[in-house]
């Protein structure tokens, strides 16, 4: 089962387009359609899928949000391969992240470690179907924060 929100905005201003948009981005939503978006069902998803709803309508355009089943397993497998895929690359982009930052000095290693575990939160929140790459960027964050500087471990 799954929670689609359709919706249409008003063109101008943009601004409120934009903040939708970003909202959605952080909620990892699947794009189906322009103005069709939809995320697995649960209490928590249909709650924020009906919050922005609600600023839609504020905004002076229009929104529904429904449950709905795809047209068969194929349909949902799609979906959910699609939003995987998502967050496998942004999983990845972290431990390219760690993997660089390996040759920093230890405060530098420390303070990405800190802003990539904050970034390791945000992906988990939006993460439905987690994919392997989850487990090796939290493996790489974990190594660089453990990493010892080169002089300290001769």
């Amino acid at each position: 089962m799954w929670v689609p929100l359709t919706y249409r905005m008003p063109r101008e201003p943009s601004t409120a387009r934009v903040a939708l948009w970003r909202k959605l981005k952080r909620l990892g939503v699947a794009q189906l359609a322009d103005g069709v978006v939809a995320l697995p069902a649960d209490a928590r998803t249909r709650e924020h899928l009906e919050w922005l709803a609600d600023e839609v309508i504020d905004g002076g355009g229009s929104a529904l949000v429904w449950d709905a089943t795809p047209g068969g397993h194929d349909a949902e497998r799609d979906l959910a391969a699609t939003m995987r895929q998502a967050r496998a690359a942004e999983y990845r982009a972290v431990a390219d992240q760690a993997g660089s930052a390996s040759h920093d000095d230890e405060s530098g290693r420390q303070r990405t470690a800190r802003r990539l575990r904050g970034e390791l939160r945000k992906i988990s929140r939006r993460d439905y179907f987690p994919p392997p790459e989850r487990a090796d960027a939290r493996s790489a964050v974990d190594e660089l924060a453990a990493d010892e500087p080169e002089e300290a471990s001769r």
